[in-house]
C-alpha cells in the first residue's frame, strides 16, 4: 500500500476560502466540498482572517451609497 503525500496548501487559497466563508457567500460545508477540505479547517481560517484580516488587508470603501 502506498503512502498518500499530504496536500499542501498555499496562503492564497487559505485567504480565498477564508473570506469567502467569512462573506457568507456560501456555506461552509458547500465551500468544503467545492474545495475538498473539512469544515473545521475553514472554521479555524476564518476565525483567523478576523483577527488578522484588519492589520494586513487595506480597507476598500465600497460605492457611495
Amino acid at each position: 500500500m502506498s503512502k498518500k503525500t499530504r496536500r499542501r496548501l498555499d496562503a492564497a487559497l487559505k485567504a480565498k476560502v477564508a473570506l469567502e466563508a467569512a462573506r457568507n457567500e456560501a456555506t461552509v460545508a458547500g465551500l468544503a466540498a467545492k474545495y475538498q477540505l473539512h469544515p473545521s479547517q475553514i472554521y479555524a481560517w476564518k476565525k483567523q482572517c478576523s483577527t488578522v484580516r484588519p492589520r494586513s488587508l487595506p480597507i476598500v470603501p465600497g460605492p457611495p451609497p
